[in-house]
């Protein structure tokens, strides 16, 4: 089955939300021409029930549209009514959700009490025991009858009671016969959730919400891609509720969260959002309101010029093929490149913040694996050694032309340059530029770096629309992509920026990334390496999968997740992934190098990707047993290695 690269979005050059029907939870809107709700998730014991009420009293508070509680058992589901019940005396009608896993009994009941009920179709009905199982049509058709058989009662009450399901399917807990069918792919995440939606719709029911997760951005990005595009295919338009799994804590949770969330946003795809941070659920909401508000206005902004069948591949990862200018495209790694063109006359001491400190003691530069490749002064000079790794970009007319310093023209600068050649020529261009026969002349010429930049209000089309247009002439030249973010607040920068930049590194578009802003340098210079590791493009430090904890968690996920990462956190490139039960746990392993996961009072289990290695280790000892798995596997770096 071909889909094309178009099929999933309204139009790929002007800002439309994808038309959605309108699914009521309550007498809440979702989809339609509803705005994007936030909601989240309760990480409280659900038989708590003033602990449960309390925090979901603070989430509502804190902007939360929706309330999800989790239900494991039957116990759980019974008591949601008390919940519901405190919420509703304390004056307010928000919609409650239910999360079901693997009780379909538990659904059942919850389904009579609350508005919503989200299911997992990867371990509703279904099994996994990591099995590859051969299947043959009539086989897997039997199967699909056993959950046939499983499923409809709780579609059957949903619609007597009025109440929406969301069927949410996660990455980490694909079934053994998705996975033996489809394999661990996107495509196998959207079947998983469409086989139990044609379920749905020959019980004639149609309350659903749909959603794709995974904390890998590049695959949620695909999945719900995909899932708009099949959903059209075969005549549906159920809302879509987006968010990024497993995202973490702090400013990698959030930039991760962005890419995710944000990308598709720009696309005009999504209904719903939730952010999912292991923080306190309400801190969650600001953030989500953030990455919202961008497109209340967004159909105002400049026009883009239409395209027909533009050349990228929006499905699965294919970084654009490109011929290498110096250390840039190619296969080197994106570069990033800091702006200090606000300083006056560059000292060593201003590179800090970029990553470089000189001792003068040793007369040594120091270069962490967060250190800029490239950094532009303007019309500044620099008159001291510097190290090296780094280079200097300056304006073309103030140029040194000495060793480690590079020039930036303008398009029309550089077509009338005459000067002397230097190894690598950045040309700032913008998406007019490209559509100037003079800029292809340039074609032939082995120096050109492209910087594109744009004042769009719905800046992600613009430069990917001038993508498309350099890929269709034929020319591998090397591109950066350049955001000014002066008008925004500190969090907006990050949020804003990850999704912007973020949305084009997931498409494998852009060679390097370049962020001008009025903030900090070294907010900017973590800001886009954070950006380049959420997209796994340039991996710079150690990635923790951590969920955002829930009352199935079985230890505290926020203490832990901090033990694990003081003591882990120099292993470059090791994915951790932290899990505070067995929901997802096993199968998030998978995109995961080593695991974390709850799986008992006061026990944990130790993962090496899907395989269990160490069983109920008690709590206690469980931080120093991951420590030596991952010495056994030689991954381990002590910290004063060179």
């Amino acid at each position: 089955m071909e889909i094309q690269p178009d099929e999933f979005c309204e139009n790929l050059t002007k800002y439309v939300r994808f038309p959605t029907r309108e699914v009521m939870v309550g007498s809440l809107g979702i989809g339609g021409n509803n705005p994007i709700r936030i909601q989240s998730m309760t990480t409280t014991d659900t038989m708590n029930t003033r602990a449960t009420v309390d925090q979901s009293l603070r989430m509502i508070k804190a902007g939360s549209e929706l309330v999800r509680i989790t239900a494991p058992s039957k116990r759980e589901a019974e008591n949601l009514r008390i919940i519901k019940e405190e919420i509703r005396s304390c004056g307010y009608n928000t919609p409650i959700i239910a999360d079901i896993h693997f009780t379909p009994n538990a659904a059942l009941i919850a389904a009579t009490i609350v508005e919503k009920v989200r299911i997992n179709p990867g371990n509703y009905a279904d099994r996994k025991k990591f099995d590859f199982i051969e299947y043959t049509d009539t086989s897997y058709e039997k199967e699909l009858d056993r959950i046939r058989e499983r499923f409809i009662p709780l579609v059957k009450t949903c619609k007597k009671n009025g109440t929406a399901m969301r069927i949410g399917t996660n990455h980490g807990s694909l079934s053994d016969r998705i996975l033996s069918r489809y394999g661990d792919t996107p495509f196998g995440m959207v079947e998983s959730a469409m086989e139990f939606i044609r379920i749905c719709e020959e019980c004639d029911y149609h309350d659903l919400i749909l959603s794709m997760k995974a904390s890998n951005t590049r695959v949620m990005v695909q999945a719900y891609r995909l899932a708009v595009a099949m959903m059209r295919r075969e005549g549906m338009n159920y809302p879509l509720h987006l968010g990024v799994t497993e995202a973490g804590e702090g400013e990698d949770g959030r930039i991760k969260s962005a890419v995710g969330i944000g990308s598709l946003l720009e696309d005009g795809v999504g209904d719903t959002i939730r952010v999912s941070l292991t923080e306190d659920p309400e801190l969650e909401i600001p953030v989500a309101k953030q990455l919202v508000q961008r497109y209340s206005t967004r159909n105002s902004h400049s026009k883009i010029r239409s395209i027909k069948n533009p050349p990228y591949r929006p499905y699965d990862y294919t970084r654009r093929s490109t011929d290498p200018t110096g250390n840039i495209g190619g296969k080197n790694v994106p570069r990033v490149i800091i702006d200090l063109s606000a300083i006056d006359k560059l000292m060593p001491e201003n590179l800090i913040d970029a990553g470089y400190i000189y001792s003068e003691n040793h007369d040594k530069w120091t270069i962490s694996d967060q250190s800029a490749d490239f950094v532009y002064i303007g019309k500044g000079q620099v008159n001291f050694e510097l190290p090296g790794t780094l280079s200097i970009i300056q304006d073309g007319n103030a140029w040194q032309k000495k060793d480690q310093t590079l020039p930036l023209f303008s398009l029309d600068h550089y077509l009338k340059y005459t000067g002397l050649e230097s190894k690598i020529n950045f040309v700032s261009i913008s998406l007019s530029d490209c559509f100037r026969p003079e800029l292809y002349t340039l074609n032939n010429k082995q120096s050109i770096v492209l910087v594109i930049d744009t004042k769009n209000e719905h800046g992600i089309a613009e430069q990917r629309r001038a993508f498309f247009e350099i890929i269709n002439n034929n020319w591998d030249v090397p591109i950066i992509i350049r955001r000014d973010y002066n008008a925004s607040t500190k969090d907006e920068f990050r949020l804003f920026s990850a999704t912007d930049l973020g949305s084009l590194l997931i498409d494998g578009l852009g060679d390097g990334i370049w962020l001008i802003a009025d903030k900090p340098i070294n907010l900017i210079t973590q800001t886009c390496f954070g950006i380049l590791q959420a997209t796994r493009t340039r991996i710079s430090k150690t990635e923790y999968i951590s969920c955002p904890s829930c009352g199935r968690t079985l230890f505290d996920l926020q203490d832990i997740t901090e033990k694990i990462r003081s003591k882990t956190n120099h292993l470059k490139g090791v994915k951790i992934g932290i899990m505070g039960c067995i929901v997802n746990g096993p199968g998030e392993m998978a995109d995961a190098d080593y695991g974390y996961v709850g799986t008992g009072i006061g026990q944990i289990s130790l993962y090496k990707g899907y395989e269990v290695v160490k069983r109920n280790i008690p709590s206690k000892k469980a931080v120093n047993a991951l420590i030596d798995l991952i010495k056994e596997n030689g991954d381990w770096v002590e910290l004063n290695d060179e």
